[in-house]
């Protein structure tokens, strides 16, 4: 399932609902990841999308996840608009028969949504606003699932 949302969310409800639906896995992984602030000059996060592409994208996430790691069932929650240090931006969760199923599902969908959903990414800072792309380091883990493809 994929929800594409400009209100906040609640990781724990959101993965407390997922877990009682994926009743018989023998496990459940997720990821949450923030709006970094701490110790940074950030002051908000402003995560624009193009209504068709964006969806489109996360989507084709799904679909790789879901053919990579067959019998995964996988939930994608991403934020858009303004965020604030310290809101959740997305949630990965996946359940799976198995504990190295769930965790590289999670793994993998988000290397692919790092590098490939369709975002423009601004950090509001008080020095000034700054682009974000994607860091050598994600395409770097992207391509890892390349490798391990053959």
């Amino acid at each position: 399932m994929i929800r594409l949302c400009a209100e906040p969310f609640d990781p724990a409800r959101e993965l407390a609902a997922f877990a009682c639906g994926a009743a018989g896995a023998g496990a459940v992984a997720s990821f949450t990841g923030y709006v970094r602030g701490e110790g940074e000059e950030v002051q908000a996060l402003e995560l624009g999308h193009h209504p068709r592409l964006t969806p489109a994208s996360l989507t084709a996430v799904e679909v790789a996840t879901r053919e990579r790691f067959a019998n995964v069932d996988l939930l994608i929650i991403h934020r858009h608009g303004r965020l604030l240090p310290g809101e959740p931006i997305v949630l990965v969760a996946a359940a799976a028969g198995h504990r190295r199923a769930a965790f590289d599902a999670v793994d993998y969908a988000m290397d692919r949504l790092k590098t490939e959903a369709v975002f423009w990414k601004k950090e509001v800072r008080g020095d000034g606003d700054r682009w974000v792309d994607a860091r050598a380091e994600d395409r770097a883990d992207r391509r890892r699932w390349e490798v391990a493809d053959g």
